[in-house]
């Protein structure tokens, strides 16, 4: 009954419209890879068994599973001079590229990130007296993949007063890590989350330069830290060290002081003399004789 239900709307569809029920189709790649913090294209072709078509139509792109997963971009033609305006862009990371009037619905993926690696599934959908939908189901694989990066390397003491280094790199496929450095050094524990890798070096006994090297099919990264202990000196140097900077500082501050007070007493005063004349040093007569009084003019003679 079935089979005959089909065979009854394709006569229906061609006799109203002139076309062959098995025109549709979608035409997607199993697998794309992009790399880590660049763009990727993922492309989308269809047929359908129309000849032309001038309704509207929309296209729409969605991750994780056909017919219900999350819709990511969406944009809508109304007519075939018309172009495809973008309803939906998730993040406003998604651009379409091709036309879907020219039965091109590729979309281009700005600035990958570690979750967009997703299933993707493209899906026309044409307005009509009956509404044309299609879509692809086995949809498009994102791999994204990078090169190794190290992302974090430290040096740390535990409770035992021993050392030990850790190195935390990323990169898809996830990274292989190495230690090298000066001897006596093992190996610890190692994780692995996802496209993140982590690694210890234990034991830390000499002093020196650790490198941490991660390495993947895409390429090589190393990171490297400085390891110096802290050692006690003998008492004559501690002395050295304690009373030289002391002594030192000091003297700076003497210097400082007598500058500071010199500049404050300022040069000496002028003598008086060349503040104010003086007079002639003089016998006691002449002194005297300058206190007398001059005669009046009209005193009478003696």
């Amino acid at each position: 009954m079935r089979e005959l239900g089909l065979v009854l709307l394709c006569l229906l569809r061609i006799s109203r419209k002139g076309v062959q029920c098995n025109g549709w189709s979608v035409h997607v790649p199993s697998d794309i890879t992009g790399e880590l913090g660049k763009m990727v294209i993922l492309p989308c072709t269809f047929t359908h068994p129309y000849k032309t078509f001038d309704r509207a139509l929309t296209a729409i792109w969605r991750i994780k599973e056909p017919y219900n997963g999350t819709v990511i971009f969406k944009c809508v033609s109304q007519s075939s001079s018309e172009l495809c305006r973008t309803a939906i862009s998730h993040k406003n990371k998604y651009k379409l590229l091709g036309n879907p009037r020219h039965k091109d619905l590729s979309i281009r993926v700005d600035n990958l990130t570690w979750s967009d690696s997703e299933r993707y599934f493209c899906r026309v959908e044409l307005a009509g007296d009956v509404q044309d939908k299609y879509e692809s189901r086995n949809g498009i694989k994102l791999h994204v993949i990078a090169a190794p990066r190290i992302i974090n390397i430290t040096v740390s003491s535990s409770r035992d007063h021993t050392f030990q280094a850790r190195c935390t790199a990323e990169g898809e496929p996830a990274p292989a890590l190495s230690w090298s450095g000066p001897p006596d050094s093992s190996l610890g524990s190692s994780s692995v989350s996802g496209h993140r890798v982590t690694k210890e070096l234990r034991s830390l006994s000499h002093d020196g330069k650790y490198t941490c090297t991660a390495v993947n099919s895409h390429g090589r990264a190393e990171g490297a830290v400085y390891f110096y202990r802290f050692r006690a000196s003998d008492s004559s140097s501690f002395m050295v060290l304690i009373f030289v900077p002391l002594g030192i500082k000091v003297v700076v501050l003497l210097v400082i002081l007598s500058f500071t007070f010199f500049s404050r007493e300022g040069p000496s005063s002028a003598p008086s003399s060349l503040a104010r004349p003086q007079l002639p040093e003089c016998t006691y007569e002449n002194c005297d004789r300058r206190h007398q009084t001059l005669p009046t003019a009209g005193a009478a003679p003696r």
